[in-house]
């Protein structure tokens, strides 16, 4: 039990104050965003640190990692790509114009080799740097469409569908989720980490998203094999945030607008820390100069780290029906107003229900002319019972006067499917069986034209109770 100072003062020793300090207590310990001491780490800690690209581990957590190092904890930094795709990056920095897969290739060893440097002025030790090598930009198409049954996923300027560099840890494993999982996996059950860093599934960039999603099933996978670790996503590309841009060590990162109602932690950075961090991403030159005030604006007086809380879908049973808000993570009952912000100006809200034998998505459509822009709602189903690589991985498209139902890069027929409306909501009824039975589904909305985008909402893991 823990023993509180008491005052001479009667003044203070007055309710209250007392009322006053256990107030200020609870709003320290259970505030949104909790704001951790120089104690994160002791030298028990094993930490893993998940970077999409290089350069990630560095402007994400350059002061996660000094901390760890100064606690002496266990760490290791693993790079899912080696960036090679940055074409407006490999221009300047090159200062020509090519299109010669080896070039590319040559990007992604010199990015390489900027992490390991930055890293190593750091304090890191080159033995604890993995790079993974899959393809830049790549990594969620081959989450949703490239497996050993569909095939390998080629990469777009560097042309190649395997791992091509000599040092990745599985040189030459061809680009397909399995050999994803495989390498995440080994890197998990080898290093046993406690603490994993890594990017954010509500950033803009593809491969930040992938990250996350294989993690989170690379852990699904582990269970009752190691002792599950605690999670730090960080936030990277995010339309117009963080800002002003540039060089201001004495400001702090705050979560963007749409991401303030969840949770968020910050990690406080001495100078020295922000200091050596600025020093750090002078290494990455082949980044900074097509954009040189953006690296910088990620050294600032905190770390920001942040994750959706899973989305719990308790079955539907009875005459009463009730809706779980994607937003808001509340139940409503059917019928309700299920309107929200997080559908920009085509989906104005989202809410998610299931029973015995069908997955029923709702959304709230602007009008029904909102579909002529498409919208297209991605479920990737997670069974504890069967390989990740043998669930559905479906994706419905919606159009005015025509839909279609793909599994990985085939059409299919899903008996049972159903779309209908109330007022303006439009309501998906989806075949439990069609999605695998899951235990998990990871979802995501998306409305657009082929590749271009209007509207996507971040991803999020729904868990079926």
């Amino acid at each position: 039990m823990h023993s509180y100072p008491t005052f001479k003062n009667n003044t203070l020793n007055s309710i209250p104050y007392r009322y006053l300090l256990c107030l200020l207590v609870f709003l320290f310990v259970f505030s949104p965003c909790f704001l951790y001491a120089q104690s994160l780490f002791t030298k028990h800690d094993r930490v893993l640190i998940l970077a999409p690209h290089p350069d990630d581990e560095i402007i994400g957590t350059g002061g996660v990692i000094q901390q760890a190092l100064k606690a002496h904890a266990k760490l290791k930094v693993a790079c899912f790509t080696n960036g090679d795709n940055n074409e407006l990056a490999f221009i300047v920095y090159e200062k020509r114009i090519t299109f010669k897969k080896d070039e590319f290739l040559h990007m992604g060893q010199t990015r390489a080799r900027e992490t390991i440097k930055a890293l190593e002025f750091m304090g890191l030790r080159a033995e604890d740097i993995v790079f993974l090598g899959y393809p830049d930009f790549g990594t969620l198409e081959i989450l949703t469409t490239h497996w050993q049954d569909t095939g390998p996923f080629k990469s777009m300027f560097a042309r190649v569908s395997e791992i091509s560099y000599p040092d990745a840890l599985s040189f030459r494993a061809a680009f397909v989720g399995e050999n994803i999982l495989k390498d995440l996996e080994k890197i998990i059950l080898e290093f046993k980490p406690n603490k994993i860093f890594l990017s954010h599934p509500g950033d803009t960039n593809r491969d930040h998203q992938a990250l996350y999603l294989f993690t989170r099933i690379a852990l699904w996978n582990l269970e009752g094999r190691i002792k599950s670790p605690k999670l730090y996503p960080y936030l990277i590309h995010v339309v117009k945030w963080p800002m002003p841009r540039g060089h201001h060590l004495d400001l702090e990162l705050d979560p963007p607008d749409k991401f303030k109602p969840f949770k968020w932690s910050k990690v406080f950075l001495s100078e020295a820390e922000v200091s050596l961090k600025h020093k750090a991403i002078n290494f990455f030159t082949s980044q900074i100069e097509y954009n040189p005030p953006y690296l910088f604006t990620f050294a600032r007086k905190n770390e920001l780290f942040g994750d959706y809380p899973p989305v719990w879908l308790k079955k539907n049973r009875g005459k009463v029906i009730f809706w779980t808000r994607l937003d808001a993570d509340s139940d409503i009952e059917d019928g309700s107003d299920i309107t929200g912000e997080e559908g920009g100006n085509l989906i104005f809200g989202l809410a998610y229900r299931y029973d015995d034998h069908n997955l029923y998505v709702k959304m709230h459509l602007k009008n029904r002319m909102s579909l002529v822009k498409g919208i297209s709602i991605f479920l990737l189903g997670y069974s504890k019972s069967e390989s990740f690589a043998r669930m559905p991985k479906i994706k419905i498209s919606l159009g005015l006067f025509a839909k279609s139902i793909k599994d990985k890069k085939r059409p299919i027929f899903m008996r049972g499917f159903k779309i209908s409306y109330q007022g303006s909501d439009l309501i998906l009824n989806i075949p439990l069986a069609g999605l695998g039975y899951p235990d998990y589904i990871l979802t995501r909305v998306r409305t657009g034209i082929k590749s271009f985008t209007f509207y996507t909402n971040s991803w999020r893991i729904i868990e079926l109770q």
